[in-house]
């Protein structure tokens, strides 16, 4: 059963394969070596993988090799975790390309802290009196950014624990 290996901390500039695989040549030709590049540029992604035929080549390989100086790069080598079957398809589809996984948005309560409620009337009686179209809060009012609403959420919170000098 072969093992996948991961190696991290290479450069992110372009690399070659073989500059690598001949930095790693003592590990022999049942190994094989892919470097992870972005499409876009086409440098590496600062990561490989490489394949050994069994987990006692993969013991010798790692400590062989963990810590060796690439270009610049102390190499850390280490036993690849396993896909999970549905990330599988979403890999080859997207390979070589950097994924940028969006946070799921958190709902915001609405339920206002005790000690702003005092503060809160006060602010809702000078905007009935100022109220604009541009500052009118109806049901089509501008709502935060989803992927921010749980930092926006806490910093709310410690807004409403400050004390006051009124």
């Amino acid at each position: 059963m072969s093992i996948r290996l991961y190696i991290g901390n290479l450069p992110k500039e372009e690399i070659d394969r073989q500059a690598l695989q001949d930095k790693l040549a003592d590990a022999g030709s049942d190994v094989s070596i892919k470097v992870i590049k972005d499409r876009k540029t086409g440098k590496c992604r600062g990561f490989a993988f490489v394949t050994v035929p069994s987990d006692e080549v993969a013991d010798a390989f790692i400590e062989k090799y963990n810590g060796l100086s690439f270009m610049d790069s102390t190499l850390k080598i280490e036993k690849a975790l396993p896909r999970a079957k549905n990330q599988d398809k979403e890999e080859k589809s997207t390979e070589g390309t950097e994924l940028k996984k969006e946070p799921k948005p958190v709902p915001v309560p609405n339920k206002v802290p005790t000690n702003t409620v005092k503060r809160s009337k006060q602010r809702s009686k000078r905007q009935s009196q100022s109220q604009s179209p541009l500052n009118n809060k109806g049901t089509d009012s501008i709502q935060p950014d989803p992927r921010w609403a749980a930092e926006l959420a806490k910093l709310k919170e410690r807004l409403a624990a400050q004390p006051t000098n009124v």
